[in-house]
């Protein structure tokens, strides 16, 4: 059965909530866990049906803003997502309470209820209100950024196809399209700055309606944290400063020098060669194709997946009109289909997500034929990015089935963007610690926040005078700061351990492979910390553990350098 086979239908919140709320009362009255399992089961059922409906639902409004069916059934999940959730939390009271614990968490993980006594920890049907409008002004920022149309190079450009002209080998092409680029987000800023704001005041909201003092620690709960807090993330944050940010430097300076250009301006950042970055110069099939050559030569196991992913059409890769911006990968639970959604520019990112967003979905693949229940098919945020950035990794040996001219150019810009791109994360975490500590801050000190922050992490960053960068309103461009609150910090904790999947791949294949396959058979099972230690990788959070792996990454580049 192909996606667009994969029927769609309007949950009937009137009796899921009913069901759930008379499967709660049985289960209160389960002596045993064999009583017990039946109904667990049921929920979990009905939950999967839920989750399909409304992924569906997401994945054909991103695909097309402009389709007024799925805008309606969006504003449907924004407005009653919070009614279910409401109901399943007072079936996780109870589930939480039953005295065979013991028995419960053999048969369906201790992970699954330690997420489950967090989730009681971030929701009460008291923030239904809050978490409605949350969802609202998520959808409201999408469909703003959507909205671009911004006319260059003849043609009308979303905000993905200016990507293209960013990565232009003229100078003068690249400033004139971040200029043209400025225009539209400065058309925008004052909406963006409103439902920044609002945001911001609904989410404090909640967390103090939640008896937490701000919404910070509340926000962690919210994502799934269990095992660090924002004084792990702070001290993290320190390494970073001390043991990357340096030798980030010297790769821009390295940059600079190469393509010649003494001053180097932000517009600059994306060139890394003075006659072009890397161009794969393949169409959409093309590059299917050789993402297919690639799975089936890497393991039999990435072969079966991604021939699942081809033959089912769950990969909608092209940019449009209309079309949501950016890239994910999600999961259809009753298919048991992952799918990948982008946006190709012809640019070296669209291999990326050929890597990228196929590890996500090799993972989930895998983990859902093994384990129990969908809750735990994905880990928790910052492991999930662990298995799509050391994809990427795995993919250098095959980089000329995708590059035929250009494969060394790409794996010494990949490294050294992935090197350059953590400052970058923990200078968005900082900024949200910011927001969330100081929720009465005023659009203007959050730009002053975020200018000051820039100038902390990336130092090498020269706007040549374009006042809305220079003002601190670069962050508007980065959605997960709106749509996930916190989520970003996980990008750069994952690629310090997907460097060590890098540099055990160089040593031996065989068994870098192996730890790889085994932490994506365990899927969400464990806690980010309990699968590092489960696979043998190291914590970012330890003291030291980024002074040991940059040293080795900086001999890597040397030997990558094209």
């Amino acid at each position: 059965m192909k996606f667009n086979e994969f029927k769609y239908e309007r949950p009937d919140l009137e009796k899921i909530t009913k069901d759930l709320k008379d499967l709660t009362s049985s289960l209160k009255e389960a002596k045993t866990f064999k009583e017990a399992k039946p109904i667990i089961d049921k929920v979990n059922e009905i939950g999967s049906h839920y989750s399909t409906m409304a992924t569906l639902c997401s994945i054909r409004n991103s695909i097309d803003t402009t389709d007024s069916f799925y805008e309606e059934e969006t504003a449907f999940f924004d407005e009653n997502g919070p009614k279910y959730s409401s109901a399943i939390n007072e079936y996780f009271k109870v589930l939480v309470a039953l005295p065979y614990r013991e028995d419960l968490e053999k048969a369906y993980t201790k992970q699954f209820f330690t997420l489950t006594v967090i989730q009681l920890k971030s929701f009460d049907p008291a923030i239904m209100e809050e978490l409605t409008e949350e969802a609202k002004l998520c959808t409201e920022y999408s469909k703003l950024m959507a909205s671009a149309k911004i006319e260059f190079d003849g043609k009308i450009n979303n905000l993905s196809q200016m990507t293209v002209y960013a990565n232009h080998p003229d100078r003068e092409v690249r400033k004139a399209a971040e200029l043209k680029k400025v225009e539209f987000m400065e058309s925008i800023e004052e909406k963006l700055d409103t439902i920044y704001d609002k945001l911001v005041k609904v989410r404090t909201q909640m967390a103090k309606k939640m008896g937490y003092e701000n919404y910070v620690d509340f926000g962690y709960y919210r994502l799934g944290r269990s095992d660090y807090n924002s004084k792990d993330v702070a001290g993290y944050r320190k390494q970073v400063l001390e043991s990357v940010v340096p030798v980030a430097k010297k790769i821009i300076e390295n940059q600079a020098k190469r393509i010649g250009i003494k001053d180097f301006k932000s517009y600059d950042i994306p060139i890394f060669y003075p006659d072009g970055n890397p161009d794969h110069r393949k169409n959409k099939d093309e590059l299917v194709s050789s993402a297919k050559a690639f799975y089936s030569n890497l393991s039999k196991e990435t072969e079966a997946f991604f021939n699942f992913m081809i033959e089912h059409d769950l990969m909608d890769l092209e940019t449009k009109p209309g079309k949501a911006g950016g890239g994910y990968c999600t999961m259809i639970d009753e298919y048991k289909a992952p799918f990948i959604f982008s946006n190709f520019n012809g640019t070296m990112g669209d291999v990326d997500v050929l890597t990228h967003e196929a590890g996500h979905a090799f993972e989930v693949y895998t983990a859902s034929k093994l384990l129990p229940v969908s809750d735990i098919y994905w880990p928790t945020l910052e492991a999930c990015e662990i298995h799509s950035m050391s994809m990427e990794f795995f993919a250098y040996p095959y980089m000329d089935l995708f590059f035929e001219y250009d494969a060394k150019k790409y794996r010494y810009k990949h490294l050294s963007e992935a090197i350059t791109f953590i400052p970058y994360g923990v200078c968005v975490d900082e900024f949200q610690h910011y927001v969330y500590e100081n929720p009465n801050a005023t659009p203007k000190m959050r730009k002053d926040k975020w200018h000051e922050l820039e100038q902390k992490y990336t130092p090498w960053k020269n706007y040549d005078g374009i006042s809305y960068y220079e003002r601190g309103n670069y962050w508007h461009r980065q959605g997960h700061i709106y749509s996930s609150a916190f989520y970003y910090i996980d990008y750069t904790l994952a690629q310090v351990c997907a460097f060590q999947f890098l540099l055990k791949d160089r040593e031996n294949h065989d068994e870098a492979w192996k730890t790889y396959y085994d932490l994506c058979k365990l899927g969400g099972s464990k806690s980010f910390v309990a699968l590092l230690d489960s696979v043998g990788l190291e914590n970012p959070f330890e003291q030291g553990s980024l002074n040991k792996i940059m040293p080795k990454l900086e001999k890597i580049l040397k030997e990558l350098e094209v």
